[in-house]
């Protein structure tokens, strides 16, 4: 996949998360003028996160039965109407409406990684994959910044008018710029897709990979979803826009983790995982100071969203590389616990400012991270009878082999090609 094409994706990707996360910064004013009170604004970002979760169940397989490039764009523009439907609305029911249906249709994400997955060749996948997910932490960090400059000069609701104008304008680049996908054989049929994935629940590496991932987020959540609450209080009292500047401390951090696909692709994501989620913890040491010092907020953020974006691009490799002929399938289900984590964060961390202030949060953001991080150290044990820790490779395999005789869809072998 050359340059253009692997940048193209990025920017599908985040512009797409975009619509999940622009109302982070301008919770406050969004809240105001609909009249959603304030110890309810964070389910402003939850509501988004909810249809997600829907999105990767019903939509997400389509992946593994029609063209991938087609789907993308279709996905594209419905999320450009649900982005106009926010921002005409009058009322919170409208607003929540619209930006549910902005979920269920963000998950052209995980389409596009798919995408991505599914047209490289084995030795660039993982690369592949980390330039295109680091579209999703820019557009997640990157919303921030965009956001609340918006939000401070024309209001809160012209986001959702740039975003939508963008979404368009992807979706028709998209048909023009990128190939249809080639693949082997006939696809699978929808049913048999969406009934294969209660099947990924019961393999240890998805599952285990699926926990770190809901825990990871529901950190991640914690900070991204209440930062503006503390920041717009005293003592600091800052604008929407000085409170989306902090997104960039964000996107140092996603972007110096690049490097996480290529670590990957040499065997190493599983030992990764485990230091970037020591770091995670590390992270919310520096972000609970921010009510007494703002620079050791952005150490603590920019420490943070390095972490996140580590062990989400080690878990897609590992899944891909494990599942290469349902890669669609894998990716979505694998959001799922995302998706619910994020939710987590974003509507718990609201609710616990409210009752304990940043300390709370900041405890809460912490706790998240060392769950993952037990996770990871539980399923680092060595199985009965193994004398040594489970290596990548290991990792990358089992499922194969304890999917064996479980059905055609979930039957992989160490023959398997990327479609």
């Amino acid at each position: 996949m050359d340059v253009w094409r692997r940048l193209l994706l990025a920017v599908v990707c985040g512009v797409a998360v975009a619509s999940l996360y622009a109302a982070q910064p301008v919770l406050e004013p969004m809240g105001r003028d609909l009249g959603v009170p304030a110890e309810l604004t964070g389910w402003i970002v939850a509501t988004g996160q909810v249809g997600y979760l829907a999105g990767l169940v019903l939509l997400v397989p389509l992946g593994d039965t029609v063209d991938r490039r087609r789907l993308i764009a279709v996905h594209l523009a419905v999320t450009a109407a649900a982005m106009v439907l926010t921002a005409v609305a009058s009322a919170a029911w409208v607003a929540f409406a619209g930006l549910a249906l902005a979920g269920v249709f963000a998950v052209v994400v995980q389409t596009t990684v798919a995408y991505a997955a599914s047209v490289s060749a084995p030795a660039e996948r993982g690369r592949n994959i980390g330039v295109v997910t680091s579209g999703v932490v820019v557009g997640i960090l990157g919303a921030r910044v965009v956001a609340g400059a918006l939000a401070d000069v024309w209001g809160w609701r012209s986001v959702y008018a740039v975003l939508a104008a963008l979404s368009l304008g992807l979706a028709a680049l998209v048909l023009a710029a990128l190939p249809s996908e080639e693949r082997p054989g006939p696809p699978a049929g929808y049913r048999q897709v969406v009934a294969s994935l209660g099947g990924l629940f019961g393999q240890r590496l998805f599952l285990t990979r699926g926990l770190i991932a809901f825990f990871l987020f529901a950190s991640f959540g914690t900070l991204w979803s209440g930062l503006s609450l503390p920041l717009m209080d005293t003592p600091w009292q800052l604008s929407e826009s000085q409170v989306g500047l902090f997104g960039i401390a964000g996107l140092a951090g996603a972007l110096g983790a690049a490097r996480a696909g290529r670590w990957a692709d040499a065997g190493r994501a599983v030992p990764v995982t485990g230091l970037a989620l020591a770091l995670l913890i590390l992270s919310w040491a520096a972000i609970a100071q921010m009510p007494w010092s703002l620079w050791l907020l952005i150490a603590g953020i920019v420490v943070l969203d390095f972490a996140v974006q580590s062990v989400h691009v080690s878990n897609q490799h590992l899944l891909t590389t494990a599942h290469p002929d349902r890669v669609s399938s894998v990716i979505g289900g694998h959001m799922v616990f995302y998706s619910l984590g994020s939710a987590l964060g974003a509507a718990a961390t609201t609710a616990v400012f409210t009752a304990g202030g940043w300390a709370g949060s900041s405890l809460l953001g912490a706790g998240f991270a060392a769950c993952a991080l037990a996770v990871w150290a539980t399923d680092r044990r060595p199985r009965r009878g193994n004398a040594n820790p489970l290596s990548d490779t290991a990792g990358a395999r089992r499922p194969r082999t304890e999917t064996q005789g479980a059905g055609r869809a979930g039957h992989l072998t160490n023959d398997s090609k990327v479609p």
